[in-house]
């Protein structure tokens, strides 16, 4: 691209026009790298759905969407006032370098204005990218997410990540209601996902729970505010022989605002505010933590279908372990059964089938009942509640966790614990 001065005054002038409209349209395409377009239904600062707050995201659209519309000044004004609210936004600092480089020359490459190696380039184009899609492909309020298929009335919230889009979602429950909150970006392991072992640099695919809140003042810096560790490796993860510890979700550096989307050892990371603010909404040891590489949703209709079968499924097998008939119960456990033991399935229903000897009749409840689609696996349930067992006056009451599987047809228990 080469604009050149005429001898004539409106010849130079018309050609300084048309040059400067093809800069800012070539820059717009550089800008977005060709991949996303900003979301037209994101304006005024907030994103849909969601109260009004300071939010890089939003005002970096803005930026993308005066540039496309060739009002130069206006994106530089804004991306001026994204640096000046988040100094430490380093994609922001790279957008208005390369804005403030369209002032002079034309610039033929993301970051152009900057002298940073190209896999940083790299790592920052990757955040502009998934930043963007995120917001474009935010969940349909009418959609419910398929992983979550019956929270306990005391599981305030969830937190849901997808790590196909880097994002953080919080549900909240109110009365098996499930209404999306707040979402947030994040970045996760260097190699992607399914961790397997130790040091792998791959996040963790399951269903987890928070177990504890580590203050940012007795952690280093590099966490930020603080940390939420998640009770990886859960007891499916242990059967299978996965192994590594220390999967927290936190924060980042005091000197930087986010991290490119693939960068930790494992854990989920957030900016510190975000961190701050979803620290705010959880339970230790209550709020479920679903990591899926690909979160998907479906209808209320065939979410509400879903949790009539798979309550239905528990049912069964409810009223068989209340007859105490070996066989019975035996139908609902797989072949491939393993206790977080090592036990088998012989020997785990034998010691269940001399627990019951002698019961006569035994009135069988389950409460608190939660139920979630596994999601690292197309068809992987687990179910926990509270198993209460009544013999005579003699009552006994045990927290279960159970993963299913379906095997053909039907449904079959992989693995089961007492916790």
């Amino acid at each position: 691209m080469f604009c050149s001065r005429t001898s004539s005054h409106f010849a130079w002038r018309h050609s300084r026009q048309r040059c400067g409209k093809i800069m800012l349209k070539a820059a717009a395409v550089m800008l977005l790298a060709g991949f996303v377009t900003p979301p037209t239904s994101v304006a005024n600062g907030s994103k849909p759905g969601m109260p009004a707050r300071p939010d890089p995201e939003v005002m970096l659209i803005d930026v993308y969407k005066a540039l496309g519309a060739n009002r130069l000044r206006e994106a530089q004004s804004k991306a001026d006032a994204l640096v000046e609210a988040f100094p430490n936004f380093r994609l922001g600092q790279l957008v208005r370098g390369d804005l403030l480089l369209l002032h002079t020359r034309p610039i033929k490459t993301f970051g152009g204005a900057s002298r940073a190696p190209p896999d940083k380039l790299n790592s920052l184009r990757e955040e502009a990218i998934v930043r963007l899609k995120s917001l474009r492909e935010r969940p349909d309020p009418n959609l419910m997410p398929s992983a979550v298929v019956q929270m306990r009335p005391d599981q305030k919230n969830l937190v849901l990540v997808d790590a196909k889009l880097s994002r953080l979602y919080v549900y909240e429950n109110d009365h098996g209601h499930l209404t999306l909150t707040n979402d947030y970006y994040v970045s996760q392991g260097r190699l992607g996902v399914n961790k397997v072992k130790e040091g792998d640099q791959k996040t963790p695919l399951g269903v987890y729970y928070i177990t504890s809140r580590l203050p940012g003042a007795k952690l280093p810096d590099f966490y930020g505010p603080g940390a939420l560790p998640i009770n990886y490796p859960n007891e499916w993860d242990k059967v299978n022989g996965r192994s590594g510890y220390g999967i927290w979700l936190h924060g980042t550096p005091s000197n930087s605002y986010s991290r490119p989307p693939l960068s930790s050892d494992g854990c989920v990371v957030l900016t510190n505010p975000d961190l701050k603010e979803l620290s705010a909404s959880v339970e230790v040891g209550n709020t479920p933590v679903i990591i899926s590489d690909d979160v998907k949703f479906v209808s209320k209709a065939k979410w509400e279908a879903e949790r009539l079968s798979a309550n239905q499924m528990l049912e069964a097998w409810r009223l068989d372990l209340a007859s105490t008939d070996p066989k019975r119960i035996r139908k609902h456990y797989s072949r491939s059964f393993k206790a977080p033991r090592g036990q088998d399935l012989n020997g785990w229903l034998q010691k269940m089938h001399q627990s019951l000897a002698g019961a006569g009749k035994l009135d069988v409840t389950l409460q608190d009942v939660s139920l979630f689609r596994y999601p690292d696996q197309k068809e992987m349930m687990v179910a926990a509640f509270t198993q209460e067992a009544t013999i005579g006056k003699s009552r006994h009451a045990v927290r279960k966790r159970q993963y299913w599987a379906k095997e053909g047809a039907q449904w079959k228990i992989v693995s089961e614990t007492n916790l």
